[in-house]
């Protein structure tokens, strides 16, 4: 069977969007890590499929992981999703997602790019896991490293190492490791359980990132300025002591490509 798909990237975290609106489409986990192989597939950090939702929702939103396992909320991936359904002809976008429900805006549209803002959901009792490092639940679970270089940081062995720690149960965790810039401004590079590598940026690693470095700084900024190794992202909230509301990951959502894959 033949199955179309379109292919995008969010600041270099990419993903295959499907349409499933129909309900057709059952994919089995060993064909959804085929797909994102990069050597034997089409190549992504994730697979997504669009599909309906009972009211007040839009669409709702099933996210996988490359090795083909169920994955958790995706920030970069909510964001393509959303730029996806408006390419479908889906305007309103209120949806839902294993976290919850999530609103997101277009601000910006230009040939194969989209400006997203996504609403994340409220994020409380940010933990100190060992004073210089946080747990932080942005609908996935990051741990939040702070770094002097974090270019010279190793990802791939640091990331793994603490991905796979004893303290974070057999599920695991995100690994970020966050340098901080300037005021407001941070370098973030992010170990992905589920890709099990480094990804090009994280959405939601990202966001947990600057939610931890205004609990670790103590400043009251509301907007923060991501780098990644793929793009830029900004994340704003509302702080009111280890509660965040009102949070937003903004950023681009790029359509790199479409076509039919083989199943």
């Amino acid at each position: 069977m033949k199955l179309p798909f379109c292919k995008y990237h969010g600041a270099g975290n990419d993903f295959i969007l499907i349409d499933n609106m129909s309900g057709d489409h059952q994919l089995s986990g060993n064909q959804i890590n085929t797909m994102c192989h990069r050597r034997f597939g089409i190549g992504a950090d994730g697979l997504m499929l669009i599909e309906s939702a009972p009211l007040p929702y839009s669409y709702s939103m099933n996210f996988y992981n490359s090795d083909g396992t169920a994955g958790t909320m995706c920030g970069n991936g909510g964001r393509c999703l959303v730029a996806f359904a408006e390419s479908l002809g889906l305007k309103d976008h209120f949806f839902y997602s294993i976290d919850g429900a999530h609103r997101a805006y277009i601000l910006e549209k230009s040939g194969n790019y989209t400006k997203v803002r996504l609403e994340l959901n409220d994020v409380e009792g940010v933990r100190n896991y060992d004073g210089n490092s946080f747990v932080v639940d942005t609908g996935s679970l990051h741990l939040v490293k702070f770094v002097s270089d974090v270019q010279a940081v190793d990802v791939a062995s640091e990331g793994k190492f603490w991905r796979w720690h004893k303290d974070f149960g057999k599920e695991g965790i995100n690994v970020n490791f966050v340098e901080i810039l300037d005021r407001g401004y941070l370098f973030v590079r992010t170990f992905e359980r589920g890709v099990e590598d480094e990804t090009w940026a994280c959405g939601t690693g990202s966001t947990a990132a600057a939610i931890a470095t205004s609990v670790f700084t103590g400043n009251d900024l509301t907007r923060w300025f991501i780098q990644t190794k793929g793009g830029n992202l900004e994340v704003e909230f509302q702080k009111k002591d280890n509660s965040f509301r009102d949070v937003f990951l903004t950023g681009g959502a790029v359509r790199v490509f479409e076509g039919e894959v083989e199943i």
